[in-house]
């Protein structure tokens, strides 16, 4: 006869033995790329064309870099063309390598001067919008100064391109010579020496526009002959062979 405790074990060996195994756990499945970049949905109340902006990839510069301050010119009536041609959109979206860029041209900025910030006034310029400012222009003396919406575009159309200026953190804007949009000679990089020995422009002013150049092209941007606020992220060669127009 069997010990009382060996019949115990036995009887709950046989137990765990007619149990069924318990079913194995779902392998886990791995995102695809596609899924992993996609961008994150607009909230709700965003501005239809600023869906469109973030639906085709382009980042918003305060996501990448919260020191850059952005006042969008073309939002409010304080432009050249005294309209506000984009509306509800009040927001610098950039190519997001552009946007790296501009990143890395604030850090040279801030470890430079630790008082100055950048502070912007136009990025990505859809093309619909730059289809208004070129009716407006059309037939005046501004017309050489807004690009035409047909064929390339202007790099702003892409997102390849940024207006800006300087702003100290104590004292506000930075003077530099001339307003933003200011269409005329003494706007001109390449004309500065010029105007410094007419005294037309002081050395603050060009020393002030020697700064925001310096951290602009030390992240990559070029600068044009035309305009100091003006600059691009690659060549226009380029930009048309990367990206696609905003429309």
């Amino acid at each position: 006869m069997m010990h009382p405790l060996l019949q115990l074990c036995a009887a709950g060996l046989m137990a765990l033995a007619c149990q069924s195994p318990a079913p194995a756990a779902p392998p886990v499945q791995a995102s695809s790329p596609s899924q992993a970049s996609a961008p994150s949905a607009a909230p709700p109340d965003t501005p239809a064309l600023e869906r469109q902006i973030i639906a085709q990839g382009l980042v918003e510069i305060r996501q990448v870099s919260p020191e850059v301050v952005v006042e969008m010119k073309y939002s409010t009536e304080d432009n050249f063309l005294r309209r506000d041609v984009y509306g509800e959109f009040d927001a610098c979206y950039l190519q997001p390598e552009a946007a790296r860029m501009l990143s890395r041209a604030q850090d040279a900025l801030t470890a430079a001067h630790p008082k100055l910030r950048l502070i912007v006034f136009d990025c990505v310029r859809p093309r619909s919008v730059q289809r208004i400012m070129w009716d407006l222009v059309k037939n005046t003396p501004q017309e050489p100064y807004v690009a035409p919406p047909g064929g390339g575009g202007s790099m702003h159309n892409y997102g390849c391109a940024v207006d800006l200026g300087l702003i100290h953190l104590d004292t506000g804007l930075v003077d530099m010579g001339t307003p933003f949009d200011y269409f005329g000679e003494l706007a001109h990089p390449a004309l500065e020496s010029r105007f410094l020995a007419s005294g037309e422009l002081s050395r603050a002013q060009a020393s002030n526009r020697a700064i925001l150049r310096s951290c602009m092209r030390s992240a990559g941007f070029q600068g044009i002959p035309h305009e100091w606020w003006h600059f691009i992220a690659f060549s226009r060669e380029e930009v048309i062979r990367r990206y696609r127009i905003v429309e």
